[in-house]
């Protein structure tokens, strides 16, 4: 008794070390794919080849079928993909999953050649290890720190599994453990046993994984391991369809999908095989399993029912529109969407999609902007209507997209993404407040129009020129967050002081007009309003870019970069201060 009490223990040991070693690798790999892998799943997917081949790939970089159908789940959710780009990628990333299986066998190498002997997982994974420690602990690149944390959660798994094949060593000859596996030849059994223990652990890779630890040390014969592998991969569906829970109707037909061609592939193959082992009685079937032919059915079924599924992707997309009715029309899509909580687990993809919208909320404040001031001259309650609806909107961009991002800094982020982060919490509020001032602007307009006055054809004159440079300090903002552009970020602040100047030189030349009787108070207290707000709008397109600059070079200290370009008599900045002052030239 105690020493099945020690062997549980040591058991549970090793499994919790595998699935951490996995868990490891798989973050590793995600954090160095960087959400580019994300990316070109969701574009590149119109032929039915592409989409396998994608899903193929990309699963085989982060080793986790679960988590490229969740990523599939999620894409549907917020409209970036429709149901029929997912059909073909979710197949893709049934044979890309099996790549796991085949690292795994390498822990069966044998043989007394040192070639052999250097092959062996003990031999290498602790070399893996060192390397990954150092890497982790003397590299300043995130890359290079991914790349250690993948060596380490590969060498953990390694051992973890090491460890379970020891835990179970003495199960080999175990009558009583012989005559449980027994029960598992049982095709039916075996098929519920590993759909059950699949969907407990979440992981296909893992609980294969598993399997093989025990073929290394117990005689566990084909005839049960192969049920146990088809099972395992209708276990894996689970993460995807509690994912697809909280979703759109589309999102549960992607998770439906996922089960039905993992169903319909298990059915069809484990038919057509225990037909033909029937008639032909297949000798291997009670020969013992090994990690390497674990890997081999694992990679035979998928490549086989990808094969004989993939002509008829259209048909799974029409069984899951008719198995998850949309019982009233879908409302249009949300433009929010793509901030879907399931992206969390993908930092790098979320972090792109946050930096997607907050580009989106830029443009529609500089529409809203240069709507406002068309209004000035040529009043239109529809525009001054229009630009009332687009500050609201961008409220509700700055909201939603602030609380996303908070909650993407709360995951692991590498040292990129999370100054992004940093940058874009920083922009959606200075990019609210010139819509703000863009309303303002309407307002003063309207008030214009309800009063009936106009401005001299002098101020009109200078107004079209400051209007002109607000609009161009708002583009190359724009620009620079969009493109990550230091040297058109670095233009900003330049203009900024110009315009600064050409508030100071409208308000005198106002003043001249009023002292002769050319201008009157009211439309002075109004073009100091317009003035204001053209100014303020410049302030936090100046805010904007030096969050840009400085954060770019690991620093966040306004007032130090303002005071250099400033009063350091700064070249560059000069020289453009230059060309902007002869551009926005003011009599």
């Amino acid at each position: 008794m105690q020493n099945y009490i020690f062997m549980i223990l040591e058991l549970i040991g090793g499994l919790v070390l595998f699935l951490y070693g996995m868990d490891s690798m798989g973050d590793g790999l995600k954090k160095l794919a960087g959400g580019k892998m994300e990316s070109i799943l969701a574009r590149l997917t119109n032929t039915k080849f592409k989409g396998f081949l994608l899903g193929f790939i990309v699963t085989a970089i982060i080793q986790s079928s679960s988590a490229t159908t969740v990523m599939l789940v999620g894409f549907v959710n917020s409209g970036i993909m429709q149901l029929g780009q997912t059909i073909s990628i979710i197949l893709g990333a049934n044979v890309g999953t099996t790549v796991t299986a085949w690292l795994l066998s390498t822990a069966e190498i044998d043989g007394t050649a040192i070639i052999f002997k250097l092959l062996k997982p003990e031999s290498f994974t602790p070399i893996l290890a060192l390397i990954g420690f150092l890497m982790i602990s003397s590299a300043k690149k995130d890359k290079h720190k991914n790349t250690g944390a993948i060596l380490i959660g590969f060498a953990v798994l390694m051992f973890g599994m090491s460890a379970m094949s020891d835990a179970v060593s003495s199960l080999r000859d175990n009558e009583t453990f012989i005559n449980l596996l027994t029960m598992f030849k049982n095709p039916i059994m075996g098929i519920i046993v590993g759909t059950l223990f699949t969907a407990i652990i979440q992981s296909s890779s893992a609980s294969v994984g598993i399997l093989q630890a025990l073929s290394l040390s117990c005689v566990i014969p084909y005839s049960v391991s192969l049920p146990i592998i088809l099972g395992q991969n209708i276990g894996t569906t689970i993460t995807p369809i509690i994912s697809a829970l909280t979703g759109n109707t589309d999102s549960k037909r992607v998770a439906i999908c996922c089960l039905y061609i993992k169903m319909v592939g298990v059915i069809i193959v484990s038919v057509a095989f225990y037909l033909l082992h029937a008639f032909l009685g297949f000798a291997f079937m009670e020969m013992e399993s090994s990690a390497l032919g674990i890997a081999v059915v694992h990679t035979s079924f998928n490549i086989i029912s990808t094969v004989i599924l993939l002509p008829f992707t259209s048909l799974f997309e029409k069984l899951a529109i008719i198995t998850v009715t949309s019982k009233k029309a879908e409302q249009e899509s949300d433009i929010f969407a793509t901030l879907d909580e399931r992206f969390l687990d993908m930092p790098g993809f979320a972090v792109e999609k946050s930096k997607d919208l907050v580009s989106q909320m830029a443009d529609i404040s500089m529409d809203s902007f240069i709507k406002a001031t068309d209004i000035i001259e040529n009043y239109s309650d529809e525009v001054f209507n229009e630009v009332n609806e687009l500050e609201s909107l961008i409220d509700k961009y700055e909201d939603k997209i602030s609380t996303y991002l908070v909650k993407v800094s709360q995951q692991e982020l590498s040292t990129k993404d999370s100054k992004i982060v940093t940058e874009l919490l920083h922009c959606v509020g200075d990019i609210e407040r010139i819509s703000d001032h863009a309303l303002n602007i309407a307002e003063a307009a309207k008030e214009i129009n309800d009063k009936g006055i106009t401005f001299s054809d002098k101020a009109n004159k200078d107004l079209k020129i400051i209007t002109n440079a607000v609009s161009e300090i708002l583009q190359l903002a724009s620009t620079a967050l969009k493109e990550d552009d230091l040297n058109i970020a670095a233009k900003v602040e330049p203009l900024e002081q110009v315009i600064d100047r050409l508030k100071r030189k409208i308000k005198n030349g106002h003043i001249s007009r009023l002292k002769q009787g050319d201008c009157t108070m009211e439309l002075g207290f109004i073009l100091s309003d317009l003035l204001t707000n053209y100014e303020r709008i410049s302030d936090h397109c100046s805010n904007i870019a030096v969050c840009f600059i400085e954060i770019a070079h690991g620093s966040f200290d306004t007032h130090e970069y303002l005071n250099h370009v400033k009063n350091e008599n700064d070249a560059d900045f000069n020289s453009l201060y230059a060309q902007f002052k002869e551009k926005y030239y003011i009599e």
